[in-house]
Order: structure tokens, then sequence, then C-alpha cells
């Protein structure tokens, strides 16, 4: 049976770069040793760091007042290793708060210093952006999540505001132009349209750091890090490379350009059907809606029981919503064709026409 990939991360990858990286795995690029046992500072895999690391800056189109790191922890660790980077135990940081993600980043930030959540939209359950808000001048950095995974919302703009921003682009790095350039420091774990879980990809502006006035571990200083050229400690060598693998194929399909007009293709497609249809309900304002992830419901939720029923029984698998808030949920990361969210489409059409009977 064919498989439908719909699963918010880790998520969908290229063909050819699954292809690549299990030849890989066998034999790395001919030299008769596997990706899974070369040296972490032998040349072969320096080349592969060293690539990866110009590509980000090429597609996100920084210069070198930005420095490339690929660590580990995933973007939760990133909730605490921002600030522990950034913030005095003195200073205030602000934040908004938009969804699952926003609230634990505010959670892990309040261990090093103060927090001014200056955006919330818990009082509609996540289904907005905020777009009027202020930040007072003297906060240390604003940190927002650009597209929120679990709620369905996506920032669809760049905050304007007069302080260093930080963003968590977990979910939608990679996937449009974007200001990169305005930011001070971008972190995603890589497993969605970066790479394969087990690498998270943090870009930072080097003039910010080194202001908090705190001992911070080596393993956790950004700064030492950057000293070590990225290689302070083992980094995990395949999911580079496969992050490395992804980089090249957006680069070769047309670069971020192509990327956002397959999303606005896909999403455009998911999204006529959903309003449309009437046992389906979405769950978001139309201008705040993610192209990466669709969130709906069936308020019945023994007809929804039925509906996921039959994903399962069409090949399609990752429809379910998060744990934390239920529903139903589609992913539409970089690699998914429009063929995909067509099959999905259909299937919810004929799985609404014959509830209505």
């Amino acid at each position: 049976m064919k498989k439908y990939n719909f699963n918010s991360g880790p998520s969908i990858l290229p063909q050819e770069v699954l292809q690549q990286a299990s030849e890989a795995v066998l034999d790395f690029n001919g030299i008769g040793l596997s990706l899974l046992e070369i040296g972490h500072r032998t040349q072969w895999f320096l080349d592969v760091l060293s690539e990866a690391q110009s590509l980000v800056k090429e597609l996100m189109q920084l210069n070198d007042d930005y420095d490339v790191l690929f660590l580990q922890g995933g973007a939760t660790m990133q909730f605490m290793q921002v600030p522990m980077n950034l913030l005095g135990s003195n200073d205030t940081a602000a934040y908004a708060d938009n969804g699952i993600w926003g609230k634990k980043a505010i959670e892990e930030a309040k261990y090093f210093g103060n927090v001014d959540v200056v955006a919330s939209t818990k009082d509609k359950n996540h289904s907005y952006i905020q777009k009027n808000f202020s930040v007072q001048p003297d906060a240390k950095y604003f940190h927002y999540t650009s597209n929120n995974t679990v709620e369905g919302t996506q920032w669809h703009f760049v905050p304007n505001v007069d302080v260093p921003l930080v963003v968590d682009m977990s979910s939608d790095i990679f996937s449009r132009p974007f200001d990169y350039a305005k930011h001070d420091l971008i972190y995603a774990g890589a497993q969605k349209n970066a790479g394969a879980a087990g690498v998270t990809l943090v870009v930072v502006k080097k003039d910010i750091l080194g202001k908090t006035g705190r001992k911070i571990p080596p393993i956790l200083d950004y700064q030492k890090h950057i000293e070590a050229d990225a290689l302070l400690n083992t980094p995990p060598v395949f999911a580079v490379y496969v992050s490395l693998l992804t980089l090249r194929w957006i680069k070769k399909e047309g670069g971020l350009i192509e990327m956002e007009k397959r999303a606005k293709a896909r999403a455009d497609l998911f999204y006529a059907a959903l309003d449309t249809l009437q046992i389906f309900k979405p769950l978001v304002e139309k201008e705040d809606r993610s192209l990466m992830n669709a969130t709906f419901t069936i308020e019945d939720k023994d007809i929804e029981n039925k509906f996921l029923e039959e994903c399962k029984q069409h090949g399609m698998v990752g429809v379910k919503g998060h744990r934390s808030v239920g529903g139903l949920r589609v992913s539409m990361y970089n690699a998914m064709p429009l063929s995909s969210v067509q099959a999905i489409v259909d299937l919810m059409e004929d799985f609404d026409k014959s509830e209505r009977g």
C-alpha cells in the first residue's frame, strides 16, 4: 500500500536524500567506510560540515557576522540555552506565547532572568497571531515561534521591534524567503525541513554573545562552540550529513522561492477543500493559517475516530492531532508532493459526502 506521510516531525524527506543517506551508511563517497564510522575530525567530515554551514548562510543570505552551529538536544534544549547565553540574571527578555512551544520557552527562560510576555493568544486557544504589541526598549531580546506546529498558526511577517530578535523556526525554516538578517539568533530542530532528528541548527550573530556576566558551562556556551569551529564535542555526524543533503536538494530545486511556491500550492489546495466541507472545521483564522501544519477537527469524536480509521486504511499516517490538543492535523513540509495533498483532499471529500448521506 502506498503511504502518505503527514507526520509533523520527524517528517517527510526527499526521496533522493533518503537514497543518498542510505548509500552513505554502507559506503560514504566511495571511501570504503560507512558514514557512521568516520572520525568527526577527518577531512571527510570537515568537508561535510563546511559545505552545510556555507549552504545555510547562502539560503538565508547572511554574511560572516553570523556563525552556523549544528548542536544536539533539539529545539527544547534551545529553550534554556538561548536565555543562558543572552539573558543576565537581572535582565528582562520579551516573549510571545502563541502555543505550547512558546510557553515551554517562556518557562525555561525564567530560570535565567525576567520574562515579559508581550504577546499572548491564549484568549482564543492560540487560533491567531497577535499583530499589535510592544516591547520595552531595555529588553535583551524578543523571542517568538515563527510556526506553531501544534496550533497551526504562522507568523507571515517579521515582528517590528527595536531589540534583538530570536526566533524558533523548527517547523518552517527553509520553507520561504524570510528576512533572516533581521534576526540575531535563529534556531530549529532539523527534523521538519532541514534534515533528520538528532541535530539542531543554531545561527547566531556573534556580537550578541558574551554579555550576560555569568559563567556558562562550555558545552552550553555558543562562543565556545564557535571558537572550536563547531567541533567542541563529537557532532551527530549522520544527522549533519542528512542536513547537508537536504540543503543541497533545496538549492537544486530552486531555493526558498520555489519552496514557498510549492508550500502555497499545497496549502491553497488543502484549505480550499477544508473551507467547503461541512463535517470538518478549521481551527485557525484564515490570515494566520500555517503553510506547514493545517489543524482542524470534527465535532463528533466518534466520526473523527472513524475518519482516522479511513486515513489508516488508505495509508495516510500522522493525521491525528498533537496529544495535548487532539483534533486533526495535516503537515505539509518541503518534500511533500502536491499529489499527497490531493489524495487526502479526495478522501475528505468522499468522507464528508458519505457522512452527510
